[in-house]
């Protein structure tokens, strides 16, 4: 089964190649604007493209069956009418509720006629990474909302079950609201990063404004949307867990506590 993951050296699709070969899949290809630089693991076919040029992806899609698709609205509708024309068979694509600001990939992929498989991950938790400039500098996070809630998710699970989807029987037509094993407010998410720095880290409660200047050294001009949107959400609607992770994939989803561990020294 031939399977090509576009955005290859994004944060979750480096993660898929690694969960496919991990599961023994040998006919993986990979999309890369720079296959040069890409620095893909052995056995892996590297392929020259980019969603942002859908013309261009004939080369690519030849003698595909399954695609993971990267989130990009802008090109979700023609990379997947280059799909079917291909001949694919299974599109398995990371985006969200149709309402939400991912919906442009889900409504593209479910107008082209490919069978799919939507994965809706909610607070990835490396986002929190974005609170990492200023826990070094000041031992301390700036965030309006200390009781808004989620149940963050590790992109490395995200990958284990967009690789279930693409190499398992079964998953057509669903759409999987991906979510971690533990709800968390935002003051707890900053005192587990503590804890795994062995040092208190604060929370402090700012404005808005405030908040979006210290998240922006980190995020850019991601940091009004991030506040606004996804974290303002949580305040209003806080996150749910689930265990698809663990049903899907047959192993625990990683939880907050081990993820900090594993990404402490970013916070010191």
């Amino acid at each position: 089964m031939s399977v090509l993951v576009t955005g290859a050296t994004g944060s979750v699709g480096r993660l898929v190649v690694d969960e496919l070969l991990a599961r023994g899949a040998t006919d993986v290809r990979a999309l890369t604007v720079d296959p040069a630089r890409a620095a893909l693991p052995a056995g892996v076919e590297v392929v020259r493209g980019s969603m942002r040029r859908p013309d261009a992806l004939r080369a690519a899609l030849a003698g595909v069956e399954r695609v993971y698709l990267a989130p990009d609205p802008a090109t979700a509708a023609e990379v997947c009418a280059a799909a079917r024309e291909a001949g694919v068979r299974h599109v398995v694509d990371l985006s969200g509720e149709p309402e939400s600001w991912w919906g442009d990939v889900t409504r593209a992929v479910e107008a082209s006629g490919l069978p799919w498989t939507h994965l809706w991950p909610g607070d990835f938790m490396e986002n929190l990474l974005a609170w990492a400039p200023q826990v070094r500098a000041t031992g301390a996070v700036r965030e309006p909302w200390p009781e808004a809630a989620s149940a963050p998710i590790a992109m490395a699970d995200v990958a284990a079950v967009a690789a279930e989807a693409l190499l398992g029987e079964g998953h057509e037509g669903r759409a999987l609201g991906l979510a971690g094993p533990q709800v968390l407010t935002r003051a707890e998410m900053a005192r587990a990063i503590g804890e795994a720095l062995g040092r208190e880290v604060r929370f402090v409660r700012v404005d808005r404004d405030e908040a979006v200047a210290a998240l922006e050294p980190a995020m850019g001009e991601g940091a009004a949307w991030y506040v606004d949107t996804a974290v303002g959400g949580y305040a209003d609607t806080p996150g749910a867990a689930n265990r698809l992770v663990e049903e899907l994939t047959g192993r625990p989803a990683t939880t907050f506590a081990r993820w900090a561990r594993r990404n402490a020294d970013a916070f010191r």
